[in-house]
């Protein structure tokens, strides 16, 4: 079983980047097709962005195509999520979680969230 801890949230003006990182352990890591997540305030969880392995495969929601980039880091047991011109309705706690497929229809393979990483977009 993967296990996983996000970073990198905090608060950022709209326009503005940051760079999330999900550190995972566990020997399948490499094979495992992973996604972000996030969930606002009043919300249901979404998906983000997903991505396959080894990483040629990705998929991002509507609302971040364009903007957001997923990649991983085998090597190092890493998924990061680059986020560029962030806007107030990107302010959200962000997870990350192995997934079914990275392909829709996106199940995550966990119930167990952890606490995540809050992004906090300043309009």
């Amino acid at each position: 079983q993967v296990q996983l801890v996000e970073s990198g949230g905090g608060l950022v003006q709209a326009g503005g980047s940051l760079r999330l990182s999900c550190a995972a352990s566990g020997r399948t890591f490499s094979s495992t097709p992973m996604g972000w997540f996030r969930q606002a305030p009043g919300k249901e969880r979404e998906v983000v962005a997903t991505i396959g392995f080894p990483g040629r495969y990705t998929y991002y929601a509507d609302s971040v195509k364009g903007r957001f980039t997923i990649s991983r880091d085998n090597a190092k047991n890493t998924v990061y999520l680059q986020m560029n011109s962030l806007k107030s309705e990107d302010t959200a706690v962000y997870y990350c979680a192995a997934v079914v497929s990275a392909a829709p229809p996106i199940k995550a393979r966990t119930t167990d969230w952890g606490q995540g990483t809050q992004v906090t977009v300043s309009s």
